[in-house]
C-alpha cells in the first residue's frame, strides 16, 4: 500500500527558538493553511501561541521573508507571497514542500526533474569519472546490496544517484545534487512503500554502475532512463490502485 504521509523533513532552521517558529509556520503556509495573500498572525498573537517574545517572532518572519514565502507590510503585517516568489530550492522550503504536496503531483516533479538531468549525468559520469568518484558509486550500490531494511537502502539509493551526479565533472551538477536530495529521499520512500522489486531494483542500477565503469555513456545513458521508466510504472500502478480502492 502506497504510503503518501511522508515523514517531514527535518530542518536545521528548527534549532533556535525562532528557527523553530519559522519551520512551524513555513510547514503551514506549504500545506495551505495560510494560503497566498493571507495575513499571518502578528507578532503579538504569535508570541503568545508560541510563548515566545515577539523578537523571536520578528526573527522568524525574517527567515521566512528571505525563502520568499512572506513580505511585510506597514500597518497590515506579515502577508503570505504568492507561490511564484517562493524559493523551492530553499532546502528547508524543499523539505517543507515534500512533506505537504499531493503525492502524485511531487512524484510527477521529481521525475520530470530526473528525466531531464540524471540520464545526461550518467553520460558525463560514464566518460569524467575518475576512481574516487567512481569508489563512490560502487560504495552506495554496495550498500544497497547489503540489506534489506528500507531506511538503509532508501539511504544508499539517494547517495547512489548523488554520487553519479558528482561523477558527472560537472560543478554545477554537484551543487544541484544537494538540493534534490531531499526529493529523492522523499521519492523513494514512497516508492518502495508500494512493493518495488528491490531485486529489479538493484539490477538496473547494476547497469547504471558497469556502463559508467566501463566508460560507455550511451549504455550510462540509457540505464537510467529505463530506471526511471520502472519508476514511473510503480507509481502509475500505486495510483491505480489507489483508484480502485476508492472505488470499492
Amino acid at each position: 500500500m502506497l504510503n503518501t504521509d511522508r515523514p517531514k523533513p527535518k530542518s536545521r532552521e528548527a534549532k533556535s527558538l525562532h528557527g523553530q517558529i519559522a519551520n512551524d509556520l513555513g510547514a503551514r503556509i506549504l500545506a495551505g493553511e495560510f494560503m497566498p495573500g493571507n495575513s499571518l498572525p502578528n507578532e503579538a498573537a504569535c508570541g503568545k501561541t508560541y510563548g515566545v517574545s515577539r523578537t523571536a517572532v520578528r526573527e522568524a518572519l525574517k527567515t521566512l521573508a528571505a525563502k520568499g514565502l512572506v513580505r511585510s507590510r506597514p500597518k497590515v503585517g506579515s502577508l503570505v507571497e504568492p507561490r511564484s516568489r517562493w524559493n523551492l530550492f530553499d532546502p528547508h522550503v524543499l523539505g517543507w514542500y515534500c512533506a505537504s504536496a499531493d503525492f502524485y503531483r511531487f512524484a510527477a516533479d521529481v521525475q520530470q526533474i530526473r528525466r531531464m538531468v540524471e540520464p545526461e549525468a550518467a553520460a558525463l559520469a560514464a566518460a569524467a569519472r575518475g576512481p574516487l568518484e567512481l569508489s563512490r558509486i560502487e560504495e552506495a550500490y554496495g550498500e544497497m546490496a547489503a540489506t534489506e531494511d528500507a531506511n538503509l537502502w532508501n539511504a544508499a539509493d539517494v547517495r547512489f544517484h548523488l554520487a553519479v551526479l558528482d561523477a558527472s565533472g560537472n560543478e554545477l551538477l554537484r551543487p544541484f545534487g544537494r538540493v534534490i536530495e531531499s526529493l529523492l529521499a522523499n521519492l523513494f520512500v514512497c516508492t518502495l512503500a508500494t512493493g518495488q522489486d528491490q531485486r529489479a531494483s538493484l539490477m538496473q542500477h547494476g547497469a547504471i554502475l558497469r556502463a559508467i565503469r566501463d566508460g560507455k555513456p550511451l549504455t550510462a545513458r540509457l540505464a537510467v532512463r529505463k530506471l526511471l521508466a520502472q519508476t514511473d510504472r510503480t507509481i502509475e500502478q500505486a495510483k491505480v490502485r489507489g483508484r480502485s480502492r476508492q472505488k470499492a
